[in-house]
């Protein structure tokens, strides 16, 4: 995009361009709030959901009764069940964004999720209703999964379109912070709540609260939401009459490459993240025969420590580009699964700590940086739904089928160390797309696309 084109007009158009690197901070700041709420909300469900006490609750609550191993798969089934609709999701909400802009559809997605979390707390068990109830629980989670696959796409580009260009880095890693934050919320609440009412009370009707708390925290984040106005990148398109005709059709026929390259980045980023905090708080309880409340409290403490770097990283891949830190994470994974997992089957309460962080320190590298990197791989007419259909095809693929997939490989073949071998795998194919994606760590958001910017996705870098 020119800098100027004019007189008069071109002494606004340069104001404009200087006015993109120079955005009001606490305007800034709103857009972030509002952007990683969402992405909180989300995560919380996920906390509640994948604690290690609730997923046997879930399991027994909603189906036929059966031993406590078979009802936290059938959770995990249920959490894989959720991501079937989010490339869905991510097609009808992620090119609706392109045209329409990202805030109005955020404030559709943010509703929707919170209101399916609430749902679930409300919904009657198979004991109530028989068969209707996991039916019933399995379109909730459907509906979450269809939402879900239309918001962290528009969070991203709603922080990287509203962001500084050197500074980009360092508030991108907020919409990941409210991640952590947001499952730390979800599994502390499921805690407090199963030490403070006890086991019989919290089996027959305290697992409900902790999904109720979802609808304010989404009202919140709504009120947040409509607050702010569209960001400055898709305003500008929207004068300049850029907008794409058919976004959908656009990004499929000219930016399948680069959604490809996406796809296989988030593999390693989904698999490390949903094993991370999906999986793990069961595999220390029905594998490593920890305790839940231990296990809870290694799960919250590492998760601690991940917020309190993962905003100067973020702020670090500014000064140094997101590449090396990605690669960090990538070549990490390949040679340290193995110890970490090690280190978990001693069973002693500090190594399962130790090893359980340096999965958690791995995965952060990602998580600081993804939020400035996703979005600055596709143009400005197309990013949302470029970015929604890739990240959610794979998170469909890999992330979401990650816990059932890693829990049933342990049954089935006996070893402990199976989340290991997957991470090791899709570290070494993630390496491949991170090694061919150019580094755009201080290209301004608005020539992302454009001749001047650095070479296609698929070229090198």
């Amino acid at each position: 995009m020119s800098a100027h084109s004019g007189a008069a007009p071109g002494h606004e158009r340069a104001g404009a361009a200087l006015a993109k690197d120079e955005v009001d901070l606490p305007t800034v700041r709103k857009a972030v709030l509002a952007s990683a709420m969402g992405n909180c909300i989300e995560w919380f469900d996920f906390g509640v959901f994948s604690a290690g006490v609730m997923t046997s609750i879930i399991g027994t609550v909603f189906f036929p009764s059966g031993e406590s191993g078979g009802a936290t798969l059938r959770s995990f089934a249920l959490i894989a069940a959720a991501f079937i609709a989010r490339p869905f999701g991510g097609m009808f909400f992620g090119p609706l964004g392109d045209r329409i802009g990202r805030k109005k559809v955020l404030a559709a997605t943010i509703l929707l999720m919170s209101g399916s979390t609430f749902v679930i707390g409300i919904l009657p068990g198979y004991g109530t209703i028989g068969v209707a109830a996991p039916l019933l629980l399995l379109l909730v989670r459907l509906t979450q999964g269809f939402s879900t696959g239309g918001e962290y796409g528009g969070a991203a580009t709603m922080i990287a379109e509203y962001a500084p260009t050197d500074r980009r880095g360092f508030f991108g890693s907020f919409l990941e912070l409210g991640t952590l934050a947001g499952y730390i919320m979800g599994a502390g609440l499921v805690l407090l709540v199963d030490l403070g009412l006890g086991e019989d009370r919290m089996h027959d009707w305290g697992w409900r609260l902790p999904f109720l708390v979802a609808l304010p925290l989404g009202l919140v984040g709504l009120y947040v939401r409509t607050r702010i106005e569209d960001t400055p990148a898709f305003q500008r398109m929207e004068e300049e009459g850029e907008k794409a005709r058919s976004p959908l059709k656009e990004t499929l026929e000219h930016h399948w490459r680069t959604i490809v390259t996406l796809i296989g980045i988030v593999l390693l980023l989904n698999v490390a993240d949903y094993t991370l905090l999906t999986f793990m708080p069961s595999y220390l309880v029905d594998f490593l025969d920890m305790d839940d409340v231990t296990a809870q409290l290694i799960t919250i403490g590492v998760e601690a420590v991940m917020i309190a770097v993962i905003v100067p990283l973020g702020a670090l891949s500014d000064r140094i580009g997101r590449k090396p830190l990605l690669t960090t994470a990538a070549i990490g994974f390949a040679l340290l699964s193995f110890p970490a997992f090690a280190l978990m089957q001693t069973g002693h309460p500090a190594g399962v700590a130790l090893g359980y962080a340096i999965i958690g320190g791995l995965l952060v590298l990602i998580l600081a940086v993804i939020g400035a990197t996703f979005p600055a791989m596709f143009p400005t007419k197309v990013r949302y739904g470029a970015f929604a259909i890739g990240y959610n095809v794979s998170t469909s693929l890999f992330g979401g089928t990650a816990a059932v997939l890693v829990g049933s490989l342990i049954t089935v073949t006996g070893t402990n160390y199976v989340p290991a071998y997957y991470l090791v795998l899709v570290a070494l194919v993630a390496l491949v797309p991170i090694r061919l994606i150019p580094e755009t760590a201080k290209v301004p958001i608005d020539r992302i696309g454009t001749p001047q910017a650095p070479e296609a996705a698929g070229s090198g870098a």
